[in-house]
């Protein structure tokens, strides 16, 4: 029973696949977007309701003309490169939320939040569209499904242990060592490639929109100006400020490079 148990999850491991059309890797993802949508937007709807949206302002139609307009580009992008009914499922929508955290969300379908804490950071509309396409790529590559992916094996690995595992204090090492190894050498590093991921995607998607990608490391700069967090980068979600600036400033080239395709060749 335990070999067709295992036999079973692998079958499941390798037939939940996806592949990411903008790296042509395949991805882990149980969550197709008819289940996983439909959550998304009602939790998204929920967020609203509980927290103070910026409406009829300059800054809230701002966020709302870059995500329209990163969005356009996405869909440039993936009709030209076959895939034209990737976007089929999405609805996107993108809200300025009256808070002074340095942050701004997606969630999977494209729904996008901005706190107005990040715009002091942004300075201008370009430095919105760092943003923007850093968080529109995140829903792009079904991030949040495969974190969710992730986190089920994860779940999954631990049960098995703790099935296996009759000794209690051989139990009660394993439990430990699980936790602490697959957090540090698994999922953590899996959330960084994530974010490595959607800052290149994004760049492109800014550049195809018009925007100069060059201005992306601009705004790592002053972010990192900000405070750098004494996290060690192999302990934290998020790619070190120093990991960013030095990926964002070799990458430009190819996004304009990817953006003149598209006959983008001046940008702002």
């Amino acid at each position: 029973m335990k070999r067709i148990a295992i036999i079973a999850t692998c079958l499941y491991v390798v037939l939940s696949c996806k592949t990411n059309p903008f790296t042509g890797s395949s991805t882990l993802n149980f969550y197709p977007n008819s289940k996983i949508f439909p959550t998304s937007f009602d939790q998204y709807n929920t967020f609203l309701s509980d927290n103070k949206v910026e409406k009829g302002t300059s800054d809230a139609q701002m966020i709302t003309n870059v995500g329209k307009k990163i969005a356009a580009a996405a869909e440039k992008w993936l009709t030209a490169n076959g895939h034209a009914d990737y976007l089929d499922d999405y609805e996107w929508e993108y809200n300025l939320v009256q808070d002074e955290t340095v942050n701004a969300w997606c969630m999977p379908g494209g729904k996008i939040v901005f706190y107005t804490g990040i715009l002091p950071i942004a300075q201008d509309e370009t430095g919105v569209a760092v943003v923007m396409g850093h968080e529109v790529a995140h829903a792009l590559a079904d991030h949040g499904a495969q974190r969710m992916s992730a986190s089920t094996l994860q779940q999954l690995g631990g049960v098995a242990g703790n099935v296996v595992i009759k000794d209690e204090q051989t139990l009660s090492l394993f439990n430990t060592a699980y936790a602490t190894g697959t957090q540090v050498g698994v999922m953590l590093p899996f959330s960084r490639k994530h974010e490595i991921e959607a800052d290149k995607i994004g760049l492109t998607l800014m550049a195809i929109a018009g925007y100069n990608p060059e201005e992306a490391a601009e705004l790592w700069k002053r972010m990192k100006a900000m405070g750098s967090s004494s996290t060690p980068e192999f302990l934290s979600t998020h790619p070190s400020h120093d990991t960013r600036i030095g990926n964002l400033t070799a990458w430009a080239p190819e996004a304009k490079a990817e953006a003149k395709k598209f006959g983008v060749t001046s940008f702002k």
